[in-house]
């Protein structure tokens, strides 16, 4: 496979077949990411692609999803998109699902009918990194996207048919945002209700500004318990108006969660409150198994 740089995916795509599309990702520079600090962005050519997608396929693995990386393969133009996606699926028919990551100037750039012609050739999910729901601090990590315009990319996705799933990130507030993040985030999520919803948590990577930030002491990270209390409160905000699996189980995370919003919003705030009024780290994940 002609991989370059780093190949990162969800979590929940672990056992699907993983294709790079665009070396890098088109925006680059959120103060928190250093995933793919020092590559240029561009997009591979399709004899590349379509060779990997020849590799993959002989591999004799029954694929049924597949994810198409780096970080925002959805700023290709449409008929790219097309071309892949229906190649991948004319080498694969066993894979009814394709996915890829989308920044909301990406996922803005897309029509309403380009998104439903993508939906239909076989894009199934589109995962967005949202980190926080309060201007102030997508202001101070260069996320390059507000509330707002981040709620029209949601609605337009779903209306288009296509899961969503979007990801938070615990403690990018520091401790003085940290309230403040908590509440505006877990509202964005209610509003924009997406079918799932992460939160993960920060981590400082000496290749980032924020690292830097952190060193200088212009950012401080609330400790364990304190990141529990910015979920709580954030869950404590959401309100959806369809149905969200809601998740914290990614090795970023203190604690895990995997729960259906809203049948079991009042069980995971319960766990929570009882673990911050006991400070009781005997159930949280250690130190040394925490990673990105």
């Amino acid at each position: 496979m002609n991989y370059e740089g780093n190949i990162i995916r969800p979590p929940s795509e672990a056992h699907s077949m993983i294709i790079q599309v665009t070396v890098g990702c088109s925006h680059n520079q959120c103060t928190f990411c250093g995933t793919y600090k020092g590559w240029e962005f561009r997009i591979k050519d399709m004899k590349t692609i379509k060779a990997d997608i020849d590799e993959a396929s002989s591999w004799g693995i029954p694929f049924t999803k597949a994810f198409l990386t780096d970080g925002d393969v959805l700023i290709l133009p449409t008929k790219d998109l097309l071309e892949i996606i229906t190649y991948i699926r004319r080498r694969n028919p066993r894979i009814t699902r394709i996915g890829v990551y989308g920044n909301t100037k990406a996922i803005l750039k897309k029509s309403a009918g380009e998104l439903k012609e993508l939906r239909d050739a076989g894009l199934g999910i589109v995962y967005q990194g949202i980190e926080s729901g309060n201007v102030e601090v997508l202001r101070k990590i260069k996320k390059g996207a507000f509330p707002h315009k981040q709620k029209e990319t949601a609605e337009k996705i779903i209306n288009a048919g296509i899961l969503l799933s979007q990801t938070v990130l615990l403690g990018i507030g520091g401790t003085e945002k940290s309230r403040e993040h908590a509440i505006d985030t877990g509202k964005h999520l209610g509003d924009m209700s997406p079918d799932f919803a992460s939160a993960l948590t920060v981590m400082l990577l000496p290749n980032t500004e924020l690292y830097r930030d952190y060193r200088s002491g212009k950012f401080k990270l609330p400790d364990k318990f304190g990141l529990l209390e910015e979920l709580h409160l954030m869950i404590q905000h959401i309100q959806v108006h369809r149905p969200c699996f809601f998740t914290s189980n990614h090795a970023s995370n203190y604690l895990p969660i995997r729960a259906h919003f809203p049948e079991e919003q009042d069980a995971v705030l319960r766990t929570l409150a009882h673990i911050l009024k006991h400070r009781d780290d005997s159930v949280l994940r250690p130190e040394f198994m925490r990673a990105l």
